[in-house]
């Protein structure tokens, strides 16, 4: 049989509607669309998309299995590894870990990988009826997961499976972390994020949300109410500005605040909630990451009539993934590359008015290994902006590590692990996702999560006992 040359489009809502409604932009495949899509893939013996996935997901097996339409059996080999594929199917970079390392993709596109694991999610949340994995007996150990992101859930999860008892402690009010405050509707629909929750609720974990550790109780406190271990899942939450002149007026958001309060806090939906966003007609978002596509995106959807997303590098250094980048370009975002702010501008009555910018060009790498954009003498130019968002990054939140004295940090705030185990240096206490790495992907998060509850088991059970 032939194989297709490139992948079977997923359908997408019309960029003409979809900015006008929080509803998800990929609609998924349909059972057809998942067959033909399937059978591109080589069933490869060294399974290299198998080495790149962080969690280790047998890809040629749960897509061989929904070749024979046995989709009950795919959901299973998934969940095997990953116990959150609904999620994973919707925001993981698949483009740059399994689907970059695919065989076919040296002649060909690579196998939509992502796609076919988010149809098996969907097609058993469409029965109803998920399966919950063997529970291992007991052990009587409580372990305590600081965090319900995507590495608290993935570490709750597997150890719940391993017979422990293990409770989650979240600050907000729902419980998901970035994967509720931080990712749009139309990425991420909130009843997915839901759903996965409450699977790992069905294991028995325990979920305790406006619950601030370090504030309400310390690690310490969690040893002495009866828990074994600590797994730190708090992720960088930290709004981070450029420190440039005016970024203190009115209209000038940090993206952590924008899109939680549209995205936890629904403010689209306003005055149904009541949560305003002033938005006006023309929107500046600083940054070249999947959170300023977002931003930007979710400012188009709020109202504005244009919005300019501006990076200090070209195109090519974006660290945006390519399919939001062109979701925003076809949305109609507008790009300022070689651009860096200087300056913002604002009334007398204190609101912004403009951003005063500069060329940028490309230098000599710098310590990431990439070209330093070096300032164009001379170039500088204002945009007329009524609002700026700022999705620059975020840091270490300083709270949970300024009450455990023993927890060393580096010089930017995260935790200090062993990388192959997440071990903090305090005793019995794991770390891992945002807070250890900085800013990174949902998937690397699961994955350190996983890491450091292989590692907290075999702590508390000793490591004869095979998992």
């Amino acid at each position: 049989m032939e194989i297709a040359r490139k992948k079977v489009e997923m359908p997408r809502q019309k960029p003409k509607v979809r900015i006008r409604n929080f509803n998800e932009v990929a609609l998924g495949y349909s059972e057809d669309s998942a067959q033909d899509e399937a059978r591109r893939c080589l069933q490869c013996k060294k399974a290299p998309c198998t080495n790149a996935c962080p969690v280790e997901i047998d890809i040629p097996g749960f897509i061989a299995l929904i070749v024979k339409k046995d989709y009950r059996g795919a959901i299973r080999k998934i969940k095997e590894k990953n116990l959150l594929p609904a999620m994973c199917g919707r925001v993981c970079p698949q483009e740059d870990l399994c689907e970059m390392a695919c065989t076919l993709s040296k002649k060909y596109e690579p196998v939509a990988i992502g796609r076919l694991e988010r149809f098996a999610a969907d097609w058993e949340i469409g029965k109803a009826n998920p399966e919950s994995p063997k529970i291992a007996p007991l052990t009587g150990k409580r372990v305590a997961v600081v965090g319900s992101g995507p590495g608290g859930l993935a570490c709750a999860g597997d150890l719940a499976r391993w017979g422990h008892s293990v409770t989650i402690f979240e600050a907000l009010h729902k419980p998901g972390g970035v994967l509720v405050y931080g990712i749009p509707e139309f990425r991420l629909p909130k009843v997915i994020v839901e759903r996965e929750v409450d699977y790992i609720r069905s294991l028995g974990v325990e979920v305790k949300t406006g619950y601030v550790i370090g504030k309400i109780s310390t690690l310490d406190e969690l040893f002495s109410q009866g828990y074994s271990a600590i797994f730190i899942g708090i992720g960088a939450g930290l709004p981070k500005f450029m420190d440039i002149p005016g970024e203190n007026l009115n209209g000038v958001y940090s993206a952590n605040e924008f899109l939680t309060r549209a995205n936890l806090m629904k403010a689209y939906l306003f005055p149904d909630y009541d949560t305003p966003i002033k938005i006006r007609k023309r929107v500046a978002v600083v940054g070249g990451g999947n959170v300023a596509m977002d931003a930007s995106r979710t400012a188009l959807r709020l109202g504005a009539s244009q919005v300019v997303n501006i990076y200090r590098r070209s195109r090519q250094e974006m660290p945006a993934r390519a399919e939001e980048v062109q979701n925003a370009k076809d949305e109609g975002v507008e790009f300022e590359f070689l651009t860096n702010p200087i300056r913002i501008i604002g009334n007398q009555g204190g609101w912004v008015t403009g951003i005063e910018c500069v060329r940028m060009e490309l230098g000599e790498p710098d310590e990431s290994g990439r070209q330093r954009p070096v300032p164009v003498e001379g170039s500088e130019f204002s945009i007329e902006v009524e609002g700026v968002v700022m999705a620059i990054g975020a840091g270490a939140n300083p709270l949970l590590p300024s009450t455990t004295p023993d927890l060393k940090l580096n010089k930017w705030g995260y935790i200090l692990v062993d990388e192959a185990t997440g071990q903090t240096s305090k005793q019995a206490v794991w770390a891992g996702g945002d807070i250890v790495s900085g800013s990174a992907t949902v998937i690397s998060a699961m994955a350190s999560g996983r890491r450091s509850a292989r590692a907290i088991h075999q702590y508390l059970v000793g490591p004869s006992k095979s998992i």
